[in-house]
């Protein structure tokens, strides 16, 4: 089986910007790709905030839980230098100037957004989202994601038409029932995409989107075992 496979930037152009930040997204919009994923939490006050980590610390300079300070407090951190010295002072983004950027481009791409609630409950998260991407009128450019499958309930109980998928780890049992129950489509590793269920989801007629692939050896091996999408650190290398 071989697929026409879209590629999406994970965290924006990744492998050589600071994660997550505006200049990864618009770089990885300087491609031909078909979109971008990103992870999105709450801060203090409730601000949609563009961040993968529950904690600060490993991509920033701040320290602690990313819902413990308010947005204007995230601001002051440094989500650059991390990475290198060159992108110092870059912020944190917020989900809503992600979506306008994207909106406002002359080529339009799908924004893959990852609930971050598996770790960490946060009141309201989808009801959130949702109204943003309608506010934006964005919808059908949207994807939610997140490995908590409840959340995925909720935003299909909210949400009748809205594109989700289910993100699991490794070889799930249960992924296809429970992404054909609430009509979800699954995000998963090559591990799954490769295995006797990742053949199954396929013949079943759901989507597979793989993360992450950063070479193309493993592009071609999912491409072949019918990948939908791959999602990549480097969208130069399969643009």
């Amino acid at each position: 089986m071989i697929s026409s496979t879209n590629v999406f930037a994970h965290r924006g152009f990744s492998g050589k910007f600071p994660e997550n930040t505006m200049i990864a997204f618009e770089e990885a919009g300087k491609f031909a790709i078909a979109g971008i994923e990103l992870d999105v939490q709450l801060s203090k006050d409730g601000v949609m905030v563009v961040i993968h980590d529950e904690r600060l610390d490993r991509t920033t300079n701040g320290r602690g839980f990313v819902k413990d300070y308010t947005y204007e407090q995230l601001l002051a951190f440094d989500a650059g230098s991390w990475f290198h010295s060159q992108f110092a002072n870059h912020k944190l983004p917020k989900l809503s100037e992600i979506i306008d950027w994207a909106k406002q481009r002359e080529e339009s791409f799908i924004v893959n957004i990852e609930l971050k609630n598996d770790q960490i409950h946060y009141e309201g998260l989808e009801e959130k989202v949702l109204n943003l991407v309608e506010e934006y009128q964005f919808k059908d450019q949207v994807i939610l994601s997140s490995f908590n499958y409840e959340s995925l309930v909720k935003i299909r109980e909210l949400d009748q038409t809205i594109s989700i998928g289910y993100l699991i780890q490794g070889i799930h049992p249960t992924a296809i029932e429970k992404a054909q129950k609430i009509n979800a489509n699954i995000h998963c590793d090559e591990a799954y995409a490769l295995s006797e269920e990742g053949k199954r989801a396929k013949e079943a007629g759901l989507e597979l989107r793989v993360y992450t692939i950063n070479n193309t050896n493993e592009f071609e091996i999912v491409r072949k075992a019918g990948a939908d999408v791959i999602m990549t650190d480097f969208p130069d290398q399969f643009a």
